[in-house]
């Protein structure tokens, strides 16, 4: 029996979802539609598909902890976890997934798909799935197209010809089209024949290779090559950045759907949208009679047609139309919907005058738990921390600090030089510059604490570790 294998893609940034994603905490780590992570979504999408495999995960390398950590909480167990030194586009993480899978199963076919898309309409996505399923099986590259309702003009497009011999329900593909102007958009829509390209896609692993290797060989041999020298670190599949590094950088329309003669497209109304932008984010939510979508702790005075988003205070609008407002505990963004394809500019701004805004939220995750910077000044910062249970923080010491731990709730096993002892609540302790310490959380509760840091340099760079349980350096 022929296996399908979901290939999810995880390694995008998303900056036009700031202030909400950022570098550190992408927004397919976040749950924007739903009470799960949009990468939670996205792999329980294919749960209810007869014969489907573990899901394989492409996602960054300093991502690489919290998609092991969602996949877990979701009850996944991944086939595995591949991890980019650095990003390439989808072409190269393609391409090393299907080397992958195709080491293991020579007639596996793939089921790639954004790890960051939403789809409502799991009913017709299962429908598609079977249909695509059928022409990848007789050797055919399926692109699955989007019926599309408004003109838009931040998608790809694709033009369907006649009926493909590779299943019923599928088409060729008659021409791409990148993302159009607003005139040519509306004629396509208007013409009837045109479908947004929603970037995901199926095929047999051996025939999308066979097609990459005789269109992009040099991006074929440069994954097989870090694919062959990739390392088990832990539970993931490190490519040789090296060999990884010489890799050209590519989408997988350019590299090959838009130059093979095995294409087809097939036709689906899923409920989908790439959330793209704050604009599009709203079009997938549940507007209220006013138009309006909030989520959060929102109150509304004559607004309409808004998107308003609080992730900590309240956030009141009065007498105001067609806005976006996002708030989170260190940026809040104001913007018109139809800017909201701009906000790039803004992260891009940020960047360059150093800020740390457009990198992380003042909550910071880490593969032991996060903590949050709740103050700072001359000499000081104070850290709210919260450890996993059964999970460490590395052996290390500090330069140029000392801290006090003080346990809020739960148990700490904190070792101090060669001292080790037990703290509970209301208990703390001195680390002083220079001493090799460790954080331990020994019980079956998380552990709550407040760290308070003194001295002349309190950067995270300021750390020398010893041991550490998840091999960062």
């Amino acid at each position: 029996m022929t296996t399908l294998y979901p290939v999810i893609l995880s390694g995008g940034s998303g900056t036009r979802l700031w202030p909400l994603s950022r570098a550190a905490l992408p927004k397919q780590y976040q749950p924007l539609v739903s009470d799960k992570t949009m990468l939670q979504e996205t792999v329980l999408r294919t749960a209810g598909i007869a014969g489907v495999g573990a899901p394989l995960l492409v996602c960054a390398n300093e991502h690489r902890f919290l998609a092991a950590d969602q996949l877990s909480r979701a009850g996944v167990t991944p086939l595995d976890i591949i991890l980019e030194p650095q990003g390439k586009n989808t072409a190269p993480a393609v391409t090393v997934a299907a080397q992958y899978l195709l080491s293991r199963d020579p007639d596996a076919v793939m089921l790639v798909m954004p790890a960051d898309h939403v789809v409502g309409n799991l009913r017709a996505f299962e429908q598609a799935v079977a249909v695509a399923f059928e022409a990848a099986r007789n050797g055919a590259l399926a692109l699955f197209g989007i019926q599309p309702d408004t003109p838009e003009t931040g998608y790809g497009y694709i033009r369907k010809g006649k009926s493909a011999r590779a299943a019923d329900g599928c088409f060729l593909v008659d021409r791409f089209v990148e993302k159009p102007v607003r005139e040519e958009a509306r004629r396509m829509l208007d013409a009837g024949d045109y479908l947004w390209n929603s970037g995901m896609f199926m095929f047999r692993a051996d025939a999308f290779l066979a097609e990459i290797r005789q269109f992009r060989p040099d991006i074929a041999q440069a994954c097989e090559a870090a694919l062959a020298a990739a390392a088990r670190d832990l539970d993931f599949c490190r490519l040789d950045a090296q060999a990884f590094a010489q890799c050209p950088s590519d989408s997988i329309d350019y590299a090959v759907m838009e130059r093979t003669t095995k294409a087809v497209v097939v036709p689906a109304d899923l409920g989908w949208s790439d959330v793209g932008s704050w604009q599009s984010l709203a079009q997938a939510g549940q507007a209220d009679g006013s138009g309006n979508v909030v989520r959060g702790d929102v109150h509304t005075v004559d607004v309409s047609g808004s998107m308003i988003r609080s992730e900590s205070r309240l956030v009141a609008a009065v007498g105001v139309q067609d806005l976006v407002i996002v708030e989170t505990r260190d940026a809040v963004l104001v913007a018109h919907k139809n800017e909201s394809q701009r906000i790039k500019q803004v992260v891009d701004d940020l960047k360059s005058r150093g800020r740390v805004e457009h990198e992380s939220h003042t909550v910071v995750h880490r593969p032991w738990g996060c903590y949050e910077s709740i103050d700072a000044g001359h000499r000081y910062q104070v850290k709210r921390i919260v450890v996993k249970p059964g999970a460490k923080l590395s052996s290390q010491m500090h330069h140029h600090r000392a801290e006090h731990w003080i346990v809020v709730s739960g148990t700490a096993l904190v070792t101090r030089g060669d001292e080790v002892k037990l703290l509970t609540e209301n208990e703390s302790t001195y680390i002083p510059i220079g001493v090799t310490h460790r954080l331990e959380n020994p019980g079956k509760l998380p552990l709550h604490l407040i760290e308070v840091q003194s001295g002349s340099y309190l950067g995270e760079d300021d750390i020398v570790r010893f041991e550490d349980d998840y091999r960062r350096t």
